[in-house]
């Protein structure tokens, strides 16, 4: 039995219908924001492009334009990135799992929302939305990318994720009733996703929209298609694509490296390892290292650490500036190192819990905020 369709809860005068430059931007401040992880922001594009060639419109609204009693469902890939690369998602898993939690339900969903706006997370749940008629907020519950489900803004701040609906290129549906915690349910979705070969799609319980409004990271997309076209602005006008990103998201460039050894391997459905780099220019002589799991978590110089989770490190291309994400890390590769400042909902102590560095086995560890950087007071 299908859902009865409900009236829109939103203006549709109110919605962006993005364009093929706007995911050409998008692809490059969703790997920036991605920190390494969220799959491969250029694969999402392909699966995207295909769905505006169809007809489909890309269509995004934002979280205070939509009535607040509507029902919002979260969605995202859950696997490890490397495995997104030699296994290409077949491109409808996304709109299965919609049409299955509505079923579920028996009522319709009024809109999608991104899971996580890093990597590929970002295109899939536009695909998504497309497929299934229905706009995406300008939102999403990391403002970057984590590993594991339970990782989210929404989960952190009280939302229960079950029933959820996880489907895979084969075709197989699986639905997730009730789970004790989060973390079972991380721990029983990566069970599942290991069985289907690596990679499957995951939509969440829905949620209303003032809740998303309120425990949300606000303007994911807007704030990604933003980065994405000041690289390519500074590329054109030949100036430093770095800086130009650094400058909008209030980061810092804190090494330049030539990865000199990497250690990277699936363990439990992540792909986890190490990244050794050596510096050059004004880091010269220095060396550091960057610890992985789908994104990078820690940050040391000289075995220090500097940088670490929930703050943002990024990998990318020191001459281009485009992010590199962790299944592209080749050994030779000369990269600059960026750290941007995380939203505030992931620094209380509850979200520090969760996202902070004991989470990922680092207790001995103490998050200490990296403060906003203003180029024009340095």
């Amino acid at each position: 039995m299908m859902p009865e369709a409900r009236k829109l809860k939103y203006d549709e005068a109110d919605l962006r219908v993005l364009t093929r430059e706007d995911l050409d931007a998008l692809e490059i401040g969703s790997g920036i924001l991605g920190t390494g992880g969220g799959g491969n922001p250029y694969q999402g594009k392909l699966l995207a492009l295909e769905a505006m060639k169809e007809g489909y419109e890309l269509k995004i609204l934002a979280t205070d334009k939509i009535e607040p009693d509507a029902l919002c469902m979260s969605i995202g890939g859950i696997g490890a990135p490397v495995v997104g690369v030699e296994r290409l998602r077949e491109g409808r898993e996304g709109v299965r799992c919609l049409r299955a939690m509505e079923e579920l339900i028996r009522t319709s969903i009024d809109a999608v929302v991104c899971e996580e706006i890093g990597g590929a997370n970002s295109m899939n749940p536009l695909v998504t939305a497309a497929l299934g008629g229905l706009p995406i907020l300008d939102c999403d519950g990391m403002g970057r990318a984590f590993p594991e489900m339970q990782m989210t803004t929404f989960s952190i701040y009280g939302h229960s994720s079950t029933p959820s609906v996880m489907c895979d290129l084969h075709g197989n549906s699986v639905i997730f009733s009730h789970a004790a915690s989060e973390v079972w349910h991380e721990r029983m979705a990566r069970a599942c996703v290991v069985a289907q070969g690596g990679g499957a799609m995951l939509a969440t319980a829905p949620m209303q929209a003032h809740y998303v409004h309120q425990y949300a990271i606000p303007k994911s997309y807007t704030k990604a298609i933003a980065l994405g076209e000041a690289v390519i602005k500074a590329r054109k006008l030949q100036e430093d694509p770095i800086a130009a990103i650094c400058a909008l998201e209030g980061g810092r460039r804190i090494f330049n490296g030539k990865i000199t050894d990497l250690k990277r391997h699936l363990r439990g459905g992540f792909a986890v390892g190490d990244i050794a780099l050596v510096g050059f220019d004004e880091w010269s002589g220095e060396t550091a290292d960057v610890a992985i799991q789908n994104e990078f978590l820690i940050f040391r110089r000289e075995g220090k650490v500097e940088v670490c989770v929930p703050d943002l490190i990024v990998l990318l291309d020191v001459d281009t500036g485009y992010p590199i994400t962790t299944e592209m890390l080749r050994y030779g590769q000369r990269v600059a190192v960026v750290a941007i400042p995380c939203h505030d909902l992931l620094r209380t102590e509850r979200a520090l819990e969760v996202v902070g560095p004991s989470a990922f086995g680092y207790p001995e560890i103490q998050f200490s905020p990296m403060p906003a950087f203003n180029p024009k007071a340095d």
